[in-house]
């Protein structure tokens, strides 16, 4: 969708109950874009989700596009129950083809069993710290993402830090998740090391 625009105002809620499976996608990516009169301040979308006791989220939406002139804050909070299972997707493409990017803050908090699992911010663009605008920090490239799988199974048996080809990595956390973190030139590529990373991660085929 073409949205949000500066000040808009976007949230999305879920819950999945106890025992119950839940994938949520989206139809198109999410382009994030300047208002038509000098911005007041950014458009936020929030995202709020909760996983009960044996139950199971997919959360794979499609990319947010950050356009040059846009300014965007989203923040994702995941409350999970200590036998919940996760995986979690989240992309980044820093400006549509041959623009710079626009102002994009994300922050991801995830709690398992009420106790923090992970809490990590990301801001690029304008104004954003030590001049995070894709050419330097990111050595040039335009898309960013991160994959989390929460996974009871990883309390007896956690993959090991590692790379995942030359631009990924995959890092084991405190608590039965890990965490993959790839960078790429676009979307396209960023979405298929998330995908093979997915695969390696629970060898099934990613979708």
């Amino acid at each position: 969708m073409s949205a949000p625009l500066d000040g808009d105002r976007l949230a999305i809620e879920a819950w999945v109950g106890d025992g119950a499976r839940l994938t949520v996608g989206s139809a198109a990516a999410t382009i994030a874009l300047p208002g038509p009169g000098p911005a007041a301040e950014p458009a936020t979308y929030d995202i709020e989700l909760s996983v009960g006791e044996q139950g199971g989220l997919c959360q794979l939406p499609e990319q947010p596009v950050s356009a040059h002139g846009s300014a965007l804050r989203m923040t994702t909070r995941v409350e999970l129950a200590p036998t919940a299972r996760l995986v979690l997707r989240e992309e980044q493409i820093l400006g549509r083809h041959g623009e710079r990017t626009g102002t994009f803050t994300s922050r991801l908090t995830v709690r398992r069993a009420g106790r923090p699992l992970i809490d990590q911010q990301v801001a690029y663009g304008p104004g954003a710290p030590q001049g995070r605008d894709g050419a330097v920090v990111l050595g040039g490239h335009r898309a960013v993402g991160q994959l989390l799988v929460v996974d009871l199974a990883f309390s007896e048996k956690c993959p090991e830090a590692r790379l995942l080809g030359p631009t990924a990595v995959l890092t084991p956390l405190a608590g039965p998740g890990v965490l993959v973190t790839a960078v790429a030139p676009d979307a396209r590529l960023l979405r298929r090391a998330l995908n093979e990373a997915l695969n390696d991660v629970l060898h099934t085929p990613a979708g």
